[in-house]
């Protein structure tokens, strides 16, 4: 299965990458693919996205093409070949 991340801000700086196609041969969740970031990316990335408690941060959303995965299965949700996956930053605003 493919499925393509998008990152944007800080998550940009350290991946170095505006979106990547990530391949894998078994299904994937939202969680199961964070994970699979967290090996690729190591600390910068962990300490981005999880708190100190070891849960994603709350002020970040994670959509699946296009819609919230709060209004989904949460991290549970599985993912689809060709699926569009994002982690969107707090937007800032004055």
């Amino acid at each position: 299965m493919k499925v393509t991340v998008k990152f944007f801000t800080t998550l940009r700086e350290i991946t170095g990458k505006r979106e990547e196609e990530i391949k894998s041969a078994k299904n994937l969740t939202v969680k199961g693919l964070l994970e699979e970031l967290s090996k690729r990316y190591g600390g910068r990335f962990i300490n981005y996205v999880y708190d100190e408690t070891g849960n994603t941060r709350s002020y970040l959303q994670f959509l699946v093409n296009g819609k919230s995965v709060t209004t989904m299965q949460g991290f549970k949700t599985r993912l689809k070949e060709g699926d569009r996956v994002a982690i969107i930053p707090p937007v800032g605003g004055g």
